[in-house]
């Protein structure tokens, strides 16, 4: 292991997925293997770091799994990496409470330290006053340097090293302000339907970022932290698989999660009839089945055939997008104003209208039959008419009540709520 570290920023939007993806890119390009890591329960974000490093993109987040276990999944993933890449979410401190489960608590149970990236847009030595606050707020965070983004010009950037230098903290160069570089972005988060040439800004990183003294100085302290296993779930709980897979209808899901399953097979709903022969249960992931309506109702053999196995006791879980896909019908303004038939799993209809679109975001928790599931809700569809009846409170992660139900048909769990561990 050469380097660690966690790219983290004041503010969302400064810029740090756009250099975390950069710096994955520039440093795969240089022969090195990059494990990539993202804070918190973020699906769209790993996808941009696996397309780029080749290699899937590990969650680690401190709410729906403990500070021992977080430890674990960093150890076990970067074992055979040169570099360890997690890019942070929100702002440093930003967490469920305060700055419980925030990117500074990851940095601080994996002992890496954060480069910040900072957005110097229309400030110069004013950036000493935002620098100061955030290195001595939590003495336990520790710093390796900063990066500035949009920067105006190389007179500029020497008025912001001047701060660095002032600070004693290491600045290790910066992005130049260019329309080039902005993300597109889906009501759900940057759209990832495309990616990205990185070539600009690899480019750009490599003139403008010393990038070998930043992995220089994110050398890992402690080499016993890197070698710590991995501890799956015992033989008895681990099940045969079939996950529904697409690149956007069904492709939230943790892969930690799918390396929990003894066997795993995917198929396509919208081009695949899917096997059950052996198969203990069917995962339905979310994703955006309501962008790819034409393709799932046309697929009607998929659909009569997830029916059939849930009517005879097949075990299924579903979440969000996949809840969606087992109701009976999706409504939309354009290819489905009366609704497009699903697989009628479920008596309900779910509405993607514009008119009906509402944020539910946030951490959920819920017991079911002496279980205790964690995950994260994120979405804009709701149920057309009355929200139907829970078999379980679900809580936010203060211990609040929301209206989010579970539901349950036979062997079928479906709710909004993305689960982190099955």
């Amino acid at each position: 292991m050469i380097s660690q570290f966690l790219i983290a920023a004041p503010t969302s939007g400064s810029g740090k997925t756009t250099i975390a993806r950069g710096l994955m890119a520039l440093l795969r390009g240089k022969g090195y293997k990059v494990q990539p890591f993202k804070c918190g329960p973020d699906y769209i974000d790993t996808k941009f770091h696996e397309a780029v490093c080749g290699r899937p993109s590990i969650n680690l987040d401190t709410f729906m799994a403990t500070p021992e276990h977080v430890r674990e999944l960093f150890a076990h993933y970067g074992a055979d990496a040169d570099v360890c890449i997690v890019e942070g979410m929100m702002g440093l401190f930003d967490g469920y409470s305060r700055d419980r489960g925030s990117s500074a608590e990851i940095a601080r149970e994996t002992d890496i330290p954060v480069v910040l990236v900072v957005d110097a847009k229309s400030a110069a030595y004013s950036m000493a006053a935002l620098l100061q606050g955030f290195i001595s707020f939590r003495p336990s965070t520790r710093f390796a340097g900063v990066i500035f983004n949009k920067v105006g010009s190389p007179r500029h950037y020497q008025m912001l090293q001047q701060v660095c230098e002032d600070l004693q903290i290491a600045c290790f160069g910066y992005l130049p302000k260019s329309a080039c570089l902005e993300q597109g972005t889906r009501y759900l988060g940057l759209d990832f339907s495309e990616q990205p040439d990185n070539t600009l800004l690899t480019e750009l990183l490599e003139k403008h970022v010393d990038w070998r003294r930043l992995l220089q100085q994110t050398a890992p302290r402690d080499e016993v932290n890197i070698t710590r296993p991995f501890i799956l779930p015992p033989p008895a709980q681990r099940l045969s698989v079939l996950i529904a897979r697409n690149a956007e209808s069904f492709s939230f899901i943790y892969q930690e999660v799918i390396d929990s399953f003894s066997s795993v097979e995917f198929f396509d709903p919208e081009q695949d009839v899917p096997d059950f022969s052996g198969i203990d249960l069917l995962y339905l992931p979310g994703g955006y089945p309501e962008k790819h309506l034409d393709a799932l109702e046309r697929n009607e053999a998929a659909r009569k055939a997830i029916k059939d196995y849930a009517e005879h006791d097949g075990r299924i879980i579903a979440e969000c997008g996949g809840m969606m896909y087992l109701c009976r019908s999706i409504v939309t303004d354009d290819s489905c104003p009366s609704g497009c038939p699903m697989c009628d799993v479920l008596p309900y209809s779910i509405t993607a209208r514009t008119a009906d679109r509402k944020l539910s975001l946030g951490y959920r928790q819920f017991q079911l039959d002496g279980k205790s599931f964690r995950g994260h809700e994120f979405h804009y569809t709701q149920f057309m008419g009355d929200v139907p009846k829970s078999v379980a409170q679900v809580y936010n992660a203060v211990g609040e009540p929301v209206d989010t139900p579970v539901l349950r048909y036979k062997n079928v769990l479906a709710s909004y709520t993305h689960l982190y561990q099955i």
